[in-house]
């Protein structure tokens, strides 16, 4: 069933604003068609003639004919990009984030979406184990490129293995579809030791290389990211973690492949996610590796991304002492301790600034070592009570769900500062963190 499209921000000195649309609002209807989504709006409001079917907060319909110029946004957002039911995932990876959590928490955390509109609007990675063909149609005919692909293997038994669904088998098939059609993919591959690596690895990368080539290769991109684990998952002797030797054998193995894409194809092609290289304690590429950074949604790269964003708004900033003295804690995960140690080096010699940086792993999850985001505030309050903390906490938002100050265990920001009493500031980008640091 497709809902009314609900609207939650009308953007001020918009087309919408003037028009007198207000949020609680819906659009049910554009020139005649109802949207099932937000690629549908967007689409249908290309248009310069558009007659609108609304439904006001007080249950009133209304028709709203707007004369605009081509392509011109309304300027409406969205309670959701999606009008109609989430199209959900019926695979059983054993390696899932989804069901290695806990009951009993939000239930936005148990959705098991595998939507190629999420994937084509926000990145977001889908198997291609749930289209029906009225969904791959759609995908030629609207021309929903690129989209996110978790491929994990290509041999037809790994895959089949891995994600426990008989129809993950049709992956390379699915590959040349795409060729056909002249749509573009970027592929992920988690690698699950003793399931995919070595040399299932080795073929998954092989074949995948084999579809970027051309002016507009199929794939455009291929990450290698570690499996994570945590220890709720169900089948504790399915999967094993990857180790610091397991995550350097698959560096050394993929850039061997690496060295063999660039003299062959003149790109990379596949790139290793930043994960990896913490976990083996090696060093991360330097920058001008990551090209275009293709990847960096999935952690490759960005670290170094950060670091260079970093070290080029401390040059530029205007003030280089505080006023007054002030101390921060600057909380992260232990995955990149070895990595920001130079940051808080160059951050405490700003005259009066001392930032302590605190790096954590999540025993929450049960893992030795942990990325940022994967911080939640119980871990947080476990390892920090008692502590002298300062003037307040620097918490970066990734450990936050978008748009609300909530950690991934449930626990609110706010709870938080209370339990260690102590000011607690999430801070999304280097600016953030230097402004708030600094008091601006």
């Amino acid at each position: 069933m497709i809902n009314p499209a609900k609207i939650t921000t009308v953007l001020p000195d918009s087309i919408a604003a003037e028009i007198g649309f207000e949020a609680g609002d819906a659009i049910i209807s554009i020139n005649g068609q109802q949207p099932r989504d937000l690629i549908d709006y967007q689409f249908l409001c290309a248009d310069e003639f558009l007659e609108l079917e609304v439904l006001d907060t007080q249950g009133k319909t209304h028709k709203i004919e707007i004369e605009k110029d081509y392509d011109q946004n309304l300027g409406l957002e969205f309670q959701s990009a999606l009008f109609d039911r989430l199209i959900q995932c019926n695979n059983r990876c054993p390696f899932c984030f989804i069901d290695q959590q806990p009951p009993g928490k939000r239930e936005t955390l148990y959705l098991k979406d595998d939507d190629y509109r999420l994937s084509f609007l926000y990145g977001s990675y889908l198997t291609l184990t749930n289209l029906s063909p009225k969904e791959w149609d759609r995908i030629a005919q609207m021309r929903l490129s690129p989209l996110y692909v978790s491929v994990h293997a290509t041999e037809p038994e790994i895959r089949i293995k891995l994600l426990k669904n008989n129809r993950a088998g049709q992956i390379l098939d699915q590959l040349k579809w795409f060729k056909k059609n002249r749509l573009q993919i970027h592929a992920q591959v988690v690698v699950c030791p003793g399931m995919n690596d070595g040399k299932h690895l080795e073929k998954t990368i092989l074949d995948l290389a084999q579809f970027h080539r051309g002016r507009i290769p199929t794939v455009a991109s291929v990450a290698v990211v570690p499996v994570g684990l945590t220890r709720f998952r169900p089948n504790q002797d399915e999967l094993i973690p990857v180790t610091p030797e397991k995550a350097q054998e698959i560096i050394t193995q993929v850039q061997s492949l690496q060295q063999k894409f660039q003299q062959e194809l003149g790109s990379t092609c596949v790139w290793i996610a930043d994960e990896l290289f913490l976990i083996a304690g090696a060093e991360l590429p330097p920058e001008s590796h990551y090209q275009d950074y293709p990847q960096i949604g999935n952690g490759v790269g960005s670290i170094r991304k950060f670091i260079k964003e970093f070290e080029q708004t401390v040059k530029d900033y205007p003030i280089q002492s505080c006023s007054t003295p002030r101390q921060f804690t600057w909380v992260v995960g232990n995955a990149v301790e070895k990595a920001f140690q130079p940051l808080v080096k160059s951050l405490n010699e700003i005259s009066g600034l001392t930032v302590n940086l605190v790096a954590l792993a999540s025993q929450y999850w049960g893992q030795e070592i942990t990325v940022t985001g994967l911080l939640t505030g119980q871990d947080l309050r476990q390892k920090l009570t008692g502590k002298i903390l300062g003037d307040g906490i620097l918490l970066p938002s990734v450990m936050l769900k978008q748009g609300e100050a909530i950690f991934l265990d449930d626990m609110t920001v706010a709870e938080l500062a209370e339990q260690l009493q102590i000011p607690i500031f999430p801070v999304s980008n280097v600016q953030e963190l230097l402004s708030t640091a600094m008091g601006d």
